[in-house]
């Protein structure tokens, strides 16, 4: 997030982590160090994400004061493997009730295709607000060891930076179901999901606690897996505010599948219900790393 909390902009990039680099990271995901402390390093999980659907309804926990009443929505979310890399599409609808009575129809559809060596991602965020336009970012970006760059389209042709270690968001997810199976307790890399046009943001990643099978999940195809609660923050880079722009907390399962959302736009917090998920293909041939 940009400091803009409450704003459209949280609601468009509530669901990206599937989400945070550098020589820390490299560090804390071989278990070597963790907040200046030694730590017995276990063996680094072999990381395989799904092609899967998931459908979510997304309901109101709290309200904290702020102008908003009531919430209700939902959210779809479709990872396709492409052979050479991930494709992604998110759909999130919401509509918000005010002190004032004044209802508010929110629909953010965000896309993106990222290479498997986390190299490279096109993305697409379109917003809209009572069916106005609201925001439209566009464009591509590269990152790599020594950093990387952003080149926009939409709103305006422009390009931004990226520090060396930025991971793009499906990489960011393998990343913390990595860190989580390998008993680090946190990670904190650098996150840019293409859902703002002002670069990447930092994320705080705490992971609580990673166990084996059987969960709680009604879902066979998620019951078997190793899982375990995270939360993420998010961070402006350019602030100095020590609060999060936006947080969330899930269940991630091995595969990266998440249920049991807990969003924090600020002012509420809603609640996000897995209600149906199936598993995708693979590419002709039956293996995802021959296409």
């Amino acid at each position: 997030m940009t400091g803009r909390s409450g704003d459209w902009t949280d609601f468009g990039r509530a669901w990206t982590a599937p989400f945070p680099g550098g020589v820390l990271l490299a560090a804390i995901l071989s278990g070597t160090i963790m907040a200046g402390t030694v730590m017995v390093a276990r063996a680094a999980p072999d990381i395989r994400l799904a092609p899967h659907r998931a459908a979510y309804d997304l309901t109101l926990a709290t309200i904290k004061g702020g102008d908003t009443v009531s919430a209700s929505g939902t959210m779809t979310y479709a990872v396709t493997d492409a052979c050479t890399a991930w494709s992604t599409q998110q759909e999130l609808r919401l509509q918000t009730v005010s002190r004032s009575g004044g209802v508010t129809s929110l629909v953010s559809d965000y896309a993106t295709l990222e290479s498997k060596d986390g190299r490279h991602l096109v993305f697409r965020t379109v917003q809209t607000s009572d069916g106005r336009p609201v925001t439209r970012v566009m464009g591509e970006a590269t990152t790599g060891p020594s950093g990387g760059e952003i080149h926009y389209t939409q709103p305006v042709p422009h390009s931004v930076k990226l520090p060396a270690g930025t991971l793009f968001p499906m990489a960011h997810t393998a990343a913390i179901i990595r860190a989580a199976g390998s008993g680090a307790p946190s990670i904190s890399p650098m996150l840019f999901d293409g859902t703002g046009d002002d670069g990447a943001q930092y994320t705080y990643v705490m992971l609580l606690g990673w166990g084996g099978p059987p969960s709680s999940s009604g879902f066979p195809a998620l019951a078997h897996l190793p899982s375990g609660r995270v939360h993420v923050a998010f961070y402006t880079p350019s602030s100095h505010d020590m609060r999060p722009d936006y947080a969330i907390g899930m269940r991630y399962f091995a595969n990266g599948v998440s249920d049991q959302l807990d969003m924090d736009f600020g002012d509420f917090t809603m609640r996000g219900t897995l209600r149906s998920f199936s598993l995708g293909s693979v590419p002709p041939g039956g293996d995802r790393h021959r296409c």
